[in-house]
């Protein structure tokens, strides 16, 4: 299973709102903005605040994708 941000991409252009833009009001490092577009593992707590800035859920801005095994 890994976690994919893809939901979150979308709202952000769907908000008119841009990464810098969101790394900036929430104080997010450049590390963890990196890890989110690598579909890293990233703190609750950073989701959280994510959450909070958009007024959404947080299966609005993340879902866990199945990796297929060969």
């Amino acid at each position: 299973m890994k976690i994919s941000f893809k939901k979150l991409w979308i709202l952000l252009i769907e908000k008119e709102i841009s990464p810098a833009t969101l790394r900036k009001d929430l104080n997010i490092a450049t590390g963890t903005m990196t890890k989110l577009r690598k579909n890293e593992e990233v703190a609750l707590s950073v989701l959280l605040r994510i959450c909070e800035y958009l007024d959404c859920d947080i299966g609005d801005i993340c879902e866990v994708v199945k990796i297929d095994n060969i």
